[in-house]
């Protein structure tokens, strides 16, 4: 099954409970093969699924821009870095660096395409951190993340199948 963008967020309420459970659970195992497997079962998701047939993480949120990424954007756009952060960005709770509104203001929405691709967030280069080392520590915004793509969403029920605790 693959969730539309406008089903997930249901979805991902209906399986929040359980899924906090499994993680919980999964946090007190040993995980040598985790990362291994997430690596897998991201590569496997990918194979079928394409971010331009989506872009809900583009449409609805914001990734967190770092000093590097304030950096190379402002280059690649030829504007001083303090005026792109004064037009694009603001800090939000955390004192992270997002953008001031969404959907991002880099996105395409015709076709979901980036105009920034080559130089994006590192944030957005890595969504949705399902292949990340050490993915045990980011089970919470992994579980975030379920409410957003598809593929996270896919992604964590088929690690449920493929490890159970």
């Amino acid at each position: 099954m693959k969730p539309t963008p406008e089903e997930l967020p249901e979805l991902a309420k209906e399986k929040l409970a359980e899924s906090k459970k499994y993680f919980q659970r999964l946090k007190k195992r040993q995980h040598k093969r985790l990362d291994l497997l997430m690596q897998d079962l991201h590569d496997k998701e990918f194979e079928k699924s394409d971010c331009l047939d989506c872009g809900n993480c583009c449409k609805t949120t914001s990734p967190i821009f770092t000093e590097k990424d304030i950096q190379r954007i402002s280059k690649h756009l030829r504007m001083k870095e303090v005026n792109f952060i004064k037009q694009y960005l603001q800090r939000d709770e955390d004192d992270f660096y997002v953008l001031q509104s969404a959907p991002c203001v880099f996105l395409d929405t015709t076709d979901n395409k980036c105009f920034i691709y080559d130089v994006r967030p590192k944030a957005c280069s890595e969504y949705p951190h399902t292949n990340r080392k050490k993915f045990i520590q980011i089970t919470d915004l992994t579980l975030r993340n379920t409410e957003i793509c598809p593929a996270a969403y896919n992604i964590v029920e088929e690690l449920k199948k493929k490890m159970p605790v």
